[in-house]
């Protein structure tokens, strides 16, 4: 089974509440992804979870350090800026290991990387989450666009299951209902294995000695549709993909 570093899906709210003249501020901190974790873990593997605001931080700064403790990595919602600014850059000027330039060698040495959908991943919202303009870029196996990616589709939309791959083959034609996803270009020497509507949803590729794959949409909530996280396909689609990016190249 595989080791899989989960980075990403956290966050914090900032709540302002007005109650007539008066006001006072709560924060929240929330991790997502339960579901995704609980279907890898149940599938054998093991996952470790490192939090957006902890990336600066925590974050292996080389290939082989990231090779120690993962097989795979999963970057789910966290822009490239939390990997780009750490304190030592942004505070006091110093320079400092480009841990995007790791995750695109990890790959190229034969690791493997997954790409999910959201507000911070590929161009993001307001084009804030910039993956494609860093060296993971070389690896994934879409072109990631310059502008804000989401396609929002509140009246959902059935994805398609497309040709035949080791990781979907044992999934139905059509899958549950999502409500967006960022949208993306497909490679050349890429393969689509589903769509949503015109748009790639899964498309996976091969880059050096390594796998990479992008699931353009959410692995949770809010494009995630309840319907979507009880599926029974949801655990094998992420278990599969998860087995075949740790698998090497023939």
């Amino acid at each position: 089974m595989a080791r899989v570093l989960l980075v990403g899906e956290s966050w914090f709210v900032y709540s302002v509440h007005q109650k007539g003249f008066d006001t006072f501020y709560t924060t929240e901190y929330t991790e997502g992804g339960s579901e995704f974790v609980a279907a890898l873990e149940a599938a054998g593997h093991s996952v470790t979870r490192l939090p957006a605001h902890l990336v600066e931080q925590d974050f292996p700064r080389s290939a082989n350090e990231i090779a120690e403790i993962a097989d795979v990595v999963v970057i789910s919602d966290v822009g490239a800026n939390s990997f780009l600014l750490s304190k030592a850059t942004f505070v006091r000027s110093e320079t400092e290991p480009d841990r995007l330039a790791a995750i695109r060698d990890f790959v190229r040495a034969g690791g493997g990387l997954l790409m999910v959908g959201g507000y911070m991943t590929f161009a993001g919202i307001d084009a804030k989450a910039r993956w494609g303009r860093t060296p993971v870029a070389d690896v994934l196996p879409v072109r990631v666009l310059d502008r804000d990616d989401r396609v929002e589709i509140p009246s959902g939309c059935l994805p398609e299951k497309t040709g035949s791959h080791p990781i979907t083959t044992s999934l139905d034609d059509r899958w549950p209902t999502l409500l967006g996803f960022n949208e993306v270009e497909a490679l050349s020497h890429a393969q689509t294995l589903a769509v949503a509507g015109d748009h790639p949803l899964l498309v996976v590729g091969e880059a050096g000695q390594g796998r990479a794959a992008a699931f353009t949409s959410d692995l949770a909530p809010h494009w995630a549709t309840p319907d979507f996280l009880a599926w029974d396909g949801y655990q094998p689609l992420f278990d599969n993909t998860v087995r075949w990016l740790a698998s090497k190249p023939e």
